[in-house]
């Protein structure tokens, strides 16, 4: 992908026309993007930041049926969830590994109420299920876990599930949409809808980084902006109720010494009724999620302190290792977008339920939903595009499309696994320039060869695109990032041919964001 190619390819094309132009480069406007290109339908996305800027990249990194959805009943949810995460580990294996959980039992009905609740998750899973769960004794547990707290402990019930990297699948979804013909442009905000006769028929855009507008006409417009749904909708009708309601939920990351093994902790219940997880990513720790309803939208959210606390008092419940704010290497916040539903008392009773409507205007927009069925929002909002842009009706493709980058084989511990196929190019580059196999910091497991790979494959444009989404480093170890931002806007100058002023705005903007990614 190359950002001045596809910016070429909207101002070459007559009238600026596309059939279909979605609003949005997060998990759901990627989703339609794959699903529409792959349809044959002229398709145009647009992004007001980067790819997965926004919640697509501050998720729990798993790919999973939601065991509290099984615990609410909501059944045909877990289904879907089920369902969408054994495609998706069977279209994109490069991407998503197999993660065993252990669920800790305290008390004496912990082992039958959990064990009998997974068997259901297993059954419900079907032929795309991964391994049968089962029921681990105190000596089994112990070996499994063995930082865990042995207080009490009585054994465990083992599950399966899938954990993956969000923004590297974001990222892969746009290659496999380019790869379909689609037109994709990150820093390409909305700030208008053309219209005609009142209906919608188009957009108008700012590009971010050079300040030049453009009215782009489309057959459908698309409004798949995640938490900026209404905000968009409002752009289309300003007297419009809203249609969802906020949510944040933050995660801590840790060192490897707190669960020094391949098996995630999963905690049923908290104080608040949610589900916590603590599970080793990238040589590290994530523990999450809080559920904390928000009012104000926010580009940037940041943690409240009485999020830090909860984390910190939850793991320490569950880890021998009690780990303090001195110990998080990095803390993220995440907005969620939530169906509105009037008669729930709080969010966390909020169902992640995806819903897709049709303004007087025209406007589709979709909204809610989980990165788990991706896929099925994708397919559901093409779905009705075909029937509000009268196109002729072309079934789906993506339930058996193999995503970008696909390739079987690949270990999870390998340091390219994510780029799948492509990691041999990679590697090519470091043969080409053997400077490129340095890392960007001793503690950050990424090359200087990646950052080349992202400029010249990926569409990264700032320095923050490379050090959060193309990479993890912000999310690993934010103070480890900050020191490896000159060395990687010094990579990223030369590919661009910048000057030095540029390298020295993006490291001073990219520090800033990053302090407060920092709890000391």
């Amino acid at each position: 992908m190359n950002r001045y190619q596809m910016l070429k390819r909207v101002t070459d094309s007559p009238l600026h026309r596309f059939g279909v132009i979605i609003i949005g480069g997060g998990a759901t406007g990627l989703g339609a993007a794959v699903d529409a290109a792959a349809r044959g339908h002229n398709v145009l996305l647009v992004e007001q930041g980067d790819f997965a800027n926004g919640t697509s990249s501050r998720s729990t990194k798993l790919i999973h049926g939601g065991l509290r959805y099984l615990k609410q009943g909501n059944i045909s949810l877990v289904l879907e969830a089920l369902r969408e995460r054994g495609l998706l580990c069977k279209n994109a294996p490069h991407l998503i590994r197999h993660r065993s959980f252990l669920v800790p039992n305290y008390k004496w009905w912990e082992g039958p109420f959990y064990g009998i609740g997974l068997k259901i998750y297993d059954m419900m899973a079907g032929k795309l299920g991964l391994a049968p769960s089962k029921h681990l004794s105190y000596e089994e547990t112990i070996k499994k876990i063995p930082t865990l707290v042995t207080e009490g402990l009585r054994g465990a019930t083992l599950y399966y599930d899938g954990q993956f990297d969000d923004a590297r699948l974001a990222i892969a979804l746009a290659q496999t949409a380019a790869d379909k013909g689609a037109t994709l442009l990150n820093y390409m905000q909305v700030t208008g809808f053309v219209k005609r006769k009142d209906v919608v028929k188009g957009v108008i855009v700012k590009d971010q980084l050079t300040g030049r507008e453009h009215t782009i006409q489309g057959r459908v417009v698309v409004n798949a902006t995640g938490v900026f749904c209404d905000q968009m909708r409002k752009l289309d009708d300003p007297q419009v109720s809203n249609l969802i309601t906020l949510s944040q939920g933050i995660h801590l990351v840790l060192d490897k010494s707190f669960l020094p093994t391949d098996t995630a902790i999963m905690v049923p219940h908290t104080d608040d009724g949610r589900v916590l997880f603590m599970v080793p990513w990238y040589d590290k720790v994530l523990v999450g999620t809080t559920e904390t309803s928000i009012k104000e939208l926010s580009l940037e959210p940041r943690a409240f302190s009485e999020e830090v606390d909860f984390l910190l008092k939850h793991a320490a419940q569950y880890l021998s290792k009690r780990p303090t704010r001195d110990d998080v290497r990095s803390v993220f916040a995440g907005l969620r977008p939530l169906i509105r539903k009037e008669t729930a008392q709080d969010t966390a009773s909020i169902s992640r339920e995806h819903a897709v409507t049709v303004s007087p205007s025209g406007l589709v927009t979709i909204a809610g939903g989980k990165w788990t069925t991706y896929r099925k929002m994708g397919k559901d909002v093409i779905d009705l595009v075909q029937t509000v842009g009268e196109f002729n009706e072309i079934a789906s493709t993506t339930e058996n499309l193999s995503l970008y980058g696909y390739s079987t084989g690949i270990r999870p511990d390998d340091k390219l696994a994510v780029y799948g196929s492509e990691a041999n190019n990679i590697l090519s580059l470091i043969k080409s320039d053997p400077h490129l196999q340095d890392f960007i910091h001793p503690n950050l497991p990424y090359y200087l060869a990646e950052v080349v790979w992202h400029v010249r494959h990926e569409m990264a444009m700032t320095l923050e695109d490379v050090l959060a989404r193309r990479t993890r480093a912000l999310f690993l170890d934010a103070k480890a990032s900050i020191e490896a931002a000159p060395k990687v806007a010094e990579v990223m100058s030369h590919e661009f041919g910048h000057n030095s002023c540029w390298q020295e705005e993006q490291v001073e903007q990219y520090t800033q964001l990053a302090k407060g990614y920092t709890l000391t």
